[in-house]
């Protein structure tokens, strides 16, 4: 059969028109919006406005729109993304694991939902030395999917505590997940959470001892705002009580890197009787610039138990192999490369660099006149404003003389109010910058 250029434009016109929808009478009004018969899960209808961070995003987009001219001044220090580039040996742990998927050798499919064994193996023992076990390890995308992994496994009877402030994902999936009341206009706090209250008086470290008793308590150090590190001392305390009370412990170690106090603990694990009431959440994100790539793990010991004896683990690995088919076999071959003593050598000179920012932002920030917390085990600068001065003016107030994006404080609860939170993952410049037009701005 001999094809003319008339036929095939036909034969191609078949074919587009073979995945056209059929066109049919109805219009759809543009003021109207069909309504299924589904009825909304009530429990996203409590949930306080949008989650911070887009909400800042918001915000930055709104004054760029308003300020086309400003557009190119703007310096975020605000959400913590890393912004570093990748180092060489760990870049090539990725580059040979996508390499291999292009050969017949070193092809892979699905691989364990738990992590390859390799990488389960090597976190163990190069990021714990040993006092974890591989097969309570489980790799995954990131420590914010295992919080809601985590809450998914504990459902919606469990009453949940918090730091406050905090990272929103705590409170905002234990609403999720429909373990809270209404929110409380006045306080701003969920009926059925227990919110432990961290504060420059207490050191921000809370006393759960003087409080309700939670079933679970998630509990973050370094700590996402305030960036004080716990110490020994504090942390066996807080294991004490989860023991003695029947509370299991969520620790969230994402920043564990940051720490160079030797005195500090870098694990929950790293306290005596930890392995009876914690799991413990920690990721490669802040690590070595994989907030993009995305790998992370949950450590859950064979010791951890609910009240009727079960393993938690066991339950934690059912949601995983239901509901996860495993981290991208590129990215796991990545995180081994993280863990090879040059990869740890590049992560040291990562961390550095970021711990230098936050010096600098700290010390800007004291020139001024601001009493400053954290900046020293973590890469968060927690700034005290001037009495009654409301987190999310001074936001808008630096952004329209500064042009520096900041985080509001009471973006991380209610706890939160009075301070802003600087993020010193912006490069070098950027910081420099930013400390030069804050002693401006602020003075």
């Amino acid at each position: 059969m001999k094809f003319t250029s008339t036929t095939l434009f036909l034969c191609m016109a078949s074919v587009a028109t073979a995945f056209t929808p059929i066109a049919t009478n109805t219009q759809t009004s543009s003021t109207s919006l069909h309504m299924s018969g589904v009825t909304r899960n009530a429990n996203f209808a409590k949930l306080a406005g949008g989650y911070l961070f887009p909400e800042i995003g918001r915000r930055r987009n709104a004054y760029i729109a308003e300020n086309p001219d400003m557009a190119d001044r703007i310096i975020s220090l605000g959400i913590g993304d890393t912004t570093m580039p990748i180092p060489e040996h760990i870049l090539s742990g990725l580059v040979n694991g996508a390499t291999k998927l292009g050969t017949k050798e070193g092809y892979s499919g699905y691989g364990a939902e738990q992590g390859m064994g390799a990488l389960r193996e090597k976190i163990a023992t190069v990021l714990y030395n040993g006092i974890i076990k591989p097969e309570e390890v489980f790799v995954s995308d990131g420590a914010k999917c295992d919080i809601m992994r985590v809450q998914q496994m504990f459902g919606t009877e469990v009453v949940s505590a918090v730091q406050d402030p905090s990272y929103p994902v705590y409170v905002d999936t234990s609403v999720m997940m429909g373990q809270t009341g209404n929110i409380d206009e006045k306080t701003s706090q969920y009926d059925n959470i227990v919110y432990m209250p961290c504060t420059a008086e207490n050191n921000f470290f809370p006393d759960y001892s003087s409080l309700p008793r939670a079933d679970v308590v998630y509990f973050c150090s370094p700590n996402n705002p305030t960036g004080a590190a716990a110490t020994r001392e504090q942390l066996e305390g807080l294991v004490k009580t989860c023991k003695e009370r029947g509370s299991i412990l969520v620790f969230d170690a994402a920043y564990a890197p940051f720490i160079r106090d030797p005195e500090v603990p870098k694990s929950i694990f790293e306290i005596e009787g930890a392995r009876d009431v914690a799991l413990e959440c920690n990721s490669f994100s802040k690590y070595a610039g994989f907030t993009g790539v995305r790998l992370g793990w949950t450590v859950i010991p064979s010791d951890l138990t609910f009240s009727d004896g079960s393993l938690v683990r066991d339950d934690f690995n059912r949601v995983m192999t239901t509901a996860f088919n495993g981290a991208s076999n590129i990215v796991q071959a990545g995180g081994l490369a993280c863990l090879d003593p040059e990869g740890q050598a590049e992560i040291n000179t990562l961390i550095d660099y970021y711990l230098e920012n936050a010096a600098m932002l700290k010390e800007a920030m004291v020139s001024i006149g601001f009493k400053v917390f954290g900046g020293d085990n973590a890469p968060y600068v927690f700034v005290q404003l001037p009495e009654g001065k409301s987190s999310w003016d001074m936001f808008s107030e630096i952004l329209e003389k500064a042009q520096v994006v900041t985080i509001p404080g009471a973006g991380f609860g209610p706890g939160g109010e009075g301070y802003l939170r600087l993020s010193a993952f912006a490069p070098r410049d950027s910081v420099i910058e930013a400390c030069a037009r804050l002693k401006v701005a602020m003075s």
